[in-house]
């Protein structure tokens, strides 16, 4: 395939919003009328007309309401054009009158009458027809038109201009089906030298009027110019007054009509992205659309828990959405059920599928969300979303519904990567391919609505596209398409557009290829796969402020105290360790360490034992290594580590640590409970100085330098609690301290 200027497969954008007054020609010529054919209001229509109302065009519309008989691009056709362009020419008689016949679906203007009548004239004949530089529906024929100078040579019928009685003469012997061909039917004329040069006949063959995209992408680009944009034929230097999405090239005037007239210009960014809304302000809550939310768990994928908080979240009533939860892994079965019985009750409704009891896979449970939106006659939209959407805006519900598009998708996508849910274009084989402006969209440069060929993961639906348009039950089903290509394909076919949303920050998406299940939290270990999840969930909210010197502490000489790890994080690492429960004796002889010898032993649990050792040693370098760098300037550290674990403390177990000297540069000792709360005393004294750090905070990170500078000890832990710790030592050691509850403790806790 031919890289083109569009590069290869396009995508489009909003033209249904264009305003409908025009700056740049108030007065529309009276001697031009555009007559064109549409029997539907697709949104390819409304752009047209919404593009024709910019520069001032007097349109009439023919056929409306009809049924459309006259084929498709795919195959001759169009003969119902010619029947009804005929009869609307009987009623006129003005001699002089000029007429402007194009398609509608796939057009779009981006100049105005002025420029194109002077075009017109400048030609010289009588009727000027779009041209082509490919032959059709007859290959047979190519012999006999006639040749030209420079430019193309084969005509093309969706679009001419002319006067009104050249145009009659044109069209009188018209006698054909409404499923027969009139591009056929032109040519045949065209190539009759007689009827040619008695109507007066040429071809715009370098595209000053008409801009036929089939056969010509790598001739087409944008032009930016004086706050408005132009289609630019780089092979003649010309611009054309109607660009025209010919053939199979109806992706690529959707990607121009992204800009095409001013719908987005580098000066004033979107000019439409705020038209044609649906307001939800002012809204009484009970008059909100009703929403069917379709979640779809279909793998094993983190931060479930996390996403159930954020559907909750979101600022939508609750009493206007119904849920559809189509399950397939029975591992999230327990997140699911947790969910429905603390909040299902607030939603109107709520239907669950799967994993077991229901013959049901993922496709059949998204045709089936859709159906029961669609059947519902109360429900005005579906909102269908994947587990592993990361749905940060909590607006995002109402934000898609004030933008009033048949189908829209929220923009997001994969941290630190150009991935995203939606495509810019699509290569011949219809998969993914990139458009010249996709980056720029995801990097947010350029920030608007855009129309495009394929979105994913997360969108919006209006169920009245569902009853008119994509009828059908089984639109996700194929034998050789992915659910959402299928989908997508489907969509793209019934000629309803797709939009993609980046004109807010919505979220993200997760990344599930490596998740592994064997662990209690097995979030724990997204630290590479999902570092920005990861960060949100299980690392202290106050982090950042440590490297702004706003919340640091130095409670002894050389000592720095700081916040690291959430709730969260503090509770699911004494989960995980209590779920594992092999600790160690608190015995001098150790087989797991080297040498088999611990000179100050503790009761605890080594990282490397429950697979942990890598993800420490990355959350030691992306959060401990800077304020090692900063606290300690000149010392720069790779934070590998001889021992990292968690230590727990028991009054009757292990209620102290004797004074030692860690062996390592630095030492990381971090609480994950609260004293006071979960435990009586505890704490760190650091002898040589006499300075004790007591009441440690939950989540907080004690650091100070090892070997011969701080010597120290733990204080005994008194009381009914305990505590647990987590201990790093970089050149090195790292330790969780936990401290661990009596029964009776707990008893206690739960009478009051």
């Amino acid at each position: 395939m031919k890289v083109s200027a569009l590069l290869v497969l396009c995508a489009g954008f909003c033209l249904d919003r264009l305003p409908l007054t025009s700056s740049e020609e108030h007065n529309a010529p009276e001697d031009l009328l555009v007559l064109t054919v549409a029997t539907g209001e697709t949104g390819g229509f409304k752009r047209f007309l919404r593009s024709a109302n910019h520069f001032n065009y007097t349109v009439k519309v023919l056929g409306h309401g009809e049924k459309w008989q006259g084929g498709d691009y795919m195959s001759p056709g169009g003969g119902q054009r010619i029947r009804h362009l005929k009869e609307a020419l009987e009623e006129m008689k003005e001699q002089e009158k000029i007429i402007l016949f194009i398609d509608s679906y796939d057009v779009v203007f981006a100049s105005g009458p002025k420029e194109l009548l002077k075009k017109f004239r400048q030609s010289g004949h009588r009727v000027v027809f779009s041209s082509e530089t490919l032959i059709w529906p007859d290959r047979h024929l190519e012999d006999k038109h006639p040749h030209v100078r420079e430019g193309n040579r084969f005509l093309g019928s969706g679009g001419f201009i002319g006067y009104l009685p050249n145009i009659k003469e044109m069209v009188a012997d018209w006698t054909g089906a409404d499923h027969d061909s009139d591009q056929l039917f032109f040519t045949n004329i065209y190539i009759n030298t007689e009827k040619r040069k008695a109507i007066n006949i040429t071809l715009d063959s370098k595209c000053r009027l008409f801009q036929n995209l089939h056969g010509a992408l790598d001739e087409v680009v944008l032009k930016f110019e004086d706050s408005r944009v132009r289609a630019r034929n780089v092979l003649y230097d010309t611009l054309p007054v109607v660009i025209h999405g010919n053939g199979p090239t109806k992706l690529q005037v959707n990607y121009l009509g992204n800009y095409i007239p001013k719908v987005w210009t580098f000066e004033s960014g979107c000019t439409v992205c705020h038209q044609d809304l649906r307001p939800l302000t002012g809204v009484q809550e009970s008059e909100f659309p009703l929403v069917m939310v379709g979640i779809f768990i279909q793998q094993p994928t983190p931060f479930v828990t996390v996403f159930f908080e954020r559907l909750l979240n979101l600022l939508y009533p609750k009493n206007r959405v119904r849920l559809f939860i189509y399950n397939q892994e029975s591992h999230h079965q327990k997140q699911v059920d947790t969910f429905l019985k603390n909040h299902g009750g607030l939603y109107q409704d709520v239907k669950v599928v799967g994993p077991e009891g229901e013959d049901t896979d993922s496709v059949s449970s998204r045709n089936l969300g859709l159906d029961l939106c669609r059947q519902d006659k109360e429900c005005e939209y579906f909102f269908s979303i994947d587990i592993e959407v990361v749905l940060k805006n909590k607006d995002t519900l109402k934000i898609l519904i004030e933008q009033n598009l048949p189908i829209v998708a929220p923009m997001i996508t994969r941290a630190g990567r150009l991935w995203s849910n939606f495509w810019g274009a699509l290569s011949v084989d219809g998969f993914y391919a990139r458009s010249e402006d996709y980056v720029d969209i995801v990097q947010g440069r350029r920030v608007g609505v855009w129309n495009v060929p394929y979105i994913s993961s997360v969108y919006l639906l209006k169920a009245d596209v569902l009853r008119s348009d994509l009828t059908d039950y089984g639109v996700f089903s194929s034998d050789t398409e992915d659910a959402d290509m299928a989908f997508c394909s489907r969509v793209r076919s019934k000629g309803v557009f797709m939009y993609v949303s980046n004109m807010h920050s919505f979220g993200r998406i997760l990344s599930v290829e490596n998740y592994q299940t064997q662990h209690l939290h097995n979030d724990l270990w997204q630290i590479f796969e999902n570092p920005v999840d990861f960060e949100e969930r299980y690392i202290h909210e106050n982090y950042s402020l440590i490297m702004r010197n706003k919340l640091i502490k130095n409670p002894c000489p050389d000592v720095y105290w700081f916040p690291m790890f959430s709730e969260v994080g503090c509770d699911h690492f004494v989960e995980e360790m209590e779920h594992f429960g092999k600790w160690s004796g608190g015995g001098t002889v150790d087989t797991r360490i080297q040498g088999g010898y611990e000179n100050v032993p503790t009761i605890d649990i080594h990282m490397n034992q429950v697979g942990y050792e890598r993800e420490w040693h990355k959350l030691m370098l992306d959060y401990v290594a800077p304020i090692t760098e900063k606290m300690f300037p000149g010392y720069y550290t790779k934070a590998q580590f001889d021992l990292a674990f968690v230590v727990r403390y028991k009054p009757d177990e292990q209620p102290s640590l004797r004074p030692h000297h860690d062996a390592s540069t630095f030492t990381i000792n971090l609480a994950l409970n609260q004293v006071g709360l979960d435990y009586q005393g505890g704490g760190c004294r650091f002898l040589r100085y006499n300075c004790s750090v007591e009441a440690a905070r939950k989540g907080w990170a004690l650091m100070h330098p090892g070997r011969l500078t701080h010597y120290h000890e733990g204080l005994p832990t008194t009381g009914a609690g305990g505590r647990r710790t987590q201990l790093s030592s970089c050149q090195s050691t790292s330790r969780l301290n936990y401290t661990k509850k009596s029964k009776k403790k707990k008893k206690q806790q739960q009478l009051h």
